[in-house]
């Protein structure tokens, strides 16, 4: 198992979340896969972390993927996806959710920010999700989408470059 300091259970997260709070910073939360980490991946994650002190990422886990994107995915398991995101300075920590919705993170967490990509909207926005977010306060931001970049792109052009 690989070590991992950024990641936390939901019950740890919370305390770690709290200190901030007390301290008067402002925790920034998105979600995802974040199966390949590409530019487009890091490019909005330190976007998201500009808006606060700290930033956690709910990442999903290796079922909630498959039932996602299909049985072929994720490519790297949510270990393996947890260590790439921790090695980023932007990353302050990262809770692996095992349901379909981050409700029960949404309401343990109360992030003062919430933040998806540009290419969502809040008519995209999960239901129960927005209203965990609304119930807590936490401000939705949208942030700049790069175009270009996506996991489902480049795995096309590892095939592709497999095949030469």
């Amino acid at each position: 198992m690989l070590h991992n300091p950024k990641l936390f259970s939901l019950e740890t997260a919370v305390i770690r979340r709290e200190s901030f709070r007390a301290a008067g910073k402002k925790v920034v939360l998105t979600n995802g896969v974040f199966d390949l980490l590409h530019t487009g991946h890091l490019y909005y994650l330190q976007q998201a972390r500009a808006l606060g002190h700290a930033l956690y990422i709910a990442l999903n886990s290796d079922a909630s993927v498959k039932a996602l994107k299909g049985p072929l995915r994720p490519i790297q398991n949510e270990e393996q996806r947890a260590y790439a995101l921790a090695a980023t300075w932007f990353v302050d920590g990262i809770v692996i959710f095992r349901e379909k919705r981050l409700v029960p993170e949404i309401l343990a967490l109360k992030p003062d920010f919430y933040c998806k990509a540009g290419d969502y909207t809040l008519e995209k926005l999960d239901p129960d999700e927005r209203g965990a977010l609304e119930k807590v306060g936490t401000q939705i931001r949208f942030m700049p989408f790069l175009p270009g970049f996506s996991t489902t792109e480049l795995i096309a052009k590892i095939k592709a470059a497999g095949e030469i």
